[in-house]
């Protein structure tokens, strides 16, 4: 004859098995997807190509639109220039938006940080950083860490 456990017996003469999932926390309605940090060709120098070639991106994972006017980018730094404020702009449900770090013509999912010059016109740190993403009253809305030279970019 087989003994069982206590539980199995319970869950044999139950009939069934409930299985019970560890609750998540939900994540933020907009985050930080992905960060480009190491773009194609760079160091060069800071030419708008390679400077675009630099970005991050921000989801939408809501079914309504959001207003990032006032909401902020920025890295690890404590540089005032690098921080990015959205001006209106507002991110549609499910969609998301491109920032890029060189010059260019905003549109609905591209917006252009606007930086050039020079190797200094780069925002993200080419082994190790954090991008913050926070609302326009400076609430910490979401943060994506890297620390790897081994790839160019990071999926948050």
């Amino acid at each position: 004859m087989r003994i069982l456990s206590w539980p199995a017996a319970v869950v044999l003469a139950a009939g069934m098995v409930v299985a019970s999932q560890p609750a998540h926390a939900a994540g933020p309605a907009v985050r930080i997807t992905k960060i480009y940090y190491n773009s194609p060709g760079s160091p060069d120098h800071g030419a708008n190509s390679s400077l675009n070639g630099e970005y991050v991106q921000i989801r939408n994972t809501t079914r309504k639109a959001v207003s990032l006017k006032g909401w902020t980018v920025r890295d690890r730094t404590r540089r005032a220039d690098h921080i990015y404020t959205f001006g209106t702009f507002t991110l549609r449900a499910g969609k998301t938006v491109t920032l890029r770090t060189g010059k260019g013509r905003d549109t609905a999912t591209t917006r252009y940080w606007n930086r050039s010059g020079n190797t200094y016109a780069y925002i993200w740190n080419q082994t190790s950083d954090t991008g913050y993403l926070r609302d326009a009253s400076g609430k910490l809305v979401d943060s994506c860490s890297y620390n790897s030279s081994r790839a160019a970019y990071k999926i948050c």
